[in-house]
């Protein structure tokens, strides 16, 4: 294990105006997916009013071995119906006008949980109509219904983390398929062409180059749109060990690697997460502006 960060790793200390932030949402009975996995960009994000919510609790029904979100064996798990109106109003009080949501995964629920992420979308436009949602769902078992009806609700981006490359998915990943997660990324597509979607890669667990390469290429069949790459860290000794520190140019080697197989998007650099600066990614998008936009993330990550 590694445990002495490189010298091109800077985090900021969280800001009062970040810790104001969080206090907020614990009075709500919100989570974050910023705290709960620990985020090295948390106060960098809340200070830009750039957070990513947590819906479906705060315990998840897998045991991924890098993620530091609360896990559970249990059958069943609360749910929180209030959730997305809580979620709404947080919206609204912080005025945000692009919204970033995510959830534990809830294998315990008949619909993993789609129809609370479905509410949450509906809650937010019923504030305001004008206001974009990003969602990160997890692999919803590969139910059609479930995906259905998520994108009924009209959110604007949809991410589905593939996380880390194929061969690694029994050691890390033994609950989740990886063929599951590209064709639930293709089935987005199939169900609505018009819509973004988005997968992240993790780096640091002695994946090799080629089948980071080989991931690329996979997302990219699968129709994904936006890719983010970034140097795992390990929560906690108790987590995978980190295996190896990624270089910025290596960094930017992928990101260069992903641009030439036609990715719109490719956010690339040691602290990246799949939420950083998402709302400054779509909007280049749309302006067709990311080459300048990709510039200024890889100085700065």
């Amino acid at each position: 294990m590694i445990d002495r960060l490189p010298a091109w790793f800077k985090q900021d200390l969280p800001t009062q105006h970040s810790l104001s932030q969080l206090h907020f949402l614990s009075s709500l009975k919100l989570n974050t997916v910023c705290r709960e996995a620990k985020c090295p960009n948390l106060s960098e994000c809340f200070n830009k009013s750039q957070l990513t919510f947590l819906i479906l609790g705060d315990t998840c029904t897998r045991n991924c071995r890098f993620c530091n979100v609360r896990k559970s064996a249990a059958k069943k798990l609360a749910v929180d119906f209030d959730e997305p109106q809580r979620l709404a109003s947080a919206v609204d009080k912080l005025k945000l006008n692009y919204v970033i949501i995510t959830s534990v995964t809830r294998d315990d629920l008949g619909d993993a949980g789609a129809g609370i992420f479905a509410r949450a979308i509906e809650s937010i436009h019923a504030v305001q109509k004008e206001i974009k949602v990003e969602l990160l769902i997890p692999d919803l078992r590969g139910r059609i219904s479930s995906l259905e009806s998520i994108l009924a609700a009209g959110p604007e981006v949809i991410g589905h983390n593939i996380e880390t490359v194929r061969r690694l998915y029994p050691k890390l990943r033994p609950q989740a398929n990886y063929d599951l997660s590209i064709k639930l990324l293709a089935n987005i597509k199939k169900i609505n062409p018009a819509i973004v979607t988005k997968s992240s890669i993790m780096l640091g667990f002695a994946e090799k180059e080629q089948e980071v390469i080989n991931t690329m290429r996979d997302l990219r069949s699968a129709g994904c749109d936006i890719l983010t790459l970034g140097q795992y860290l390990a929560p906690t000794k108790k987590h995978y060990p980190v295996k190896e520190f990624i270089s910025p140019d290596k960094f930017r080697e992928y990101q260069k690697i992903g641009l030439d197989l036609e990715f719109k998007a490719v956010v690339s650099g040691p602290l990246v997460r799949s939420s950083y600066r998402a709302q400054e990614v779509y909007n280049s998008l749309k302006t067709m502006n990311f080459s300048v936009l990709s510039t200024q993330l890889i100085t700065n990550h």
